[in-house]
């Protein structure tokens, strides 16, 4: 899971395997795949560098090679 931070200040931690996308709208934006949005205070490329890194931390990435 990734923490990520609501626009409020409060953290909170998130599947990034039910995300669906990520949009700039200005906020970041996530989609999941139930359908939901969330905003968040982090810029789209933070949320893809700890995607990327938890990925790496659950051996993801062996899989994909």
């Amino acid at each position: 899971m990734i923490q990520l931070t609501r626009m409020n200040g409060t953290t909170f931690w998130l599947n990034p395997h039910q995300i669906e996308c990520i949009d700039l709208t200005p906020d970041t934006n996530i989609t999941m795949l139930s359908g939901k949005h969330l905003v968040v205070c982090e810029d789209i490329a933070t949320v893809q560098v700890r995607i990327v890194e938890y990925r790496r931390q659950i051996g993801a990435f062996k899989n994909e090679e």
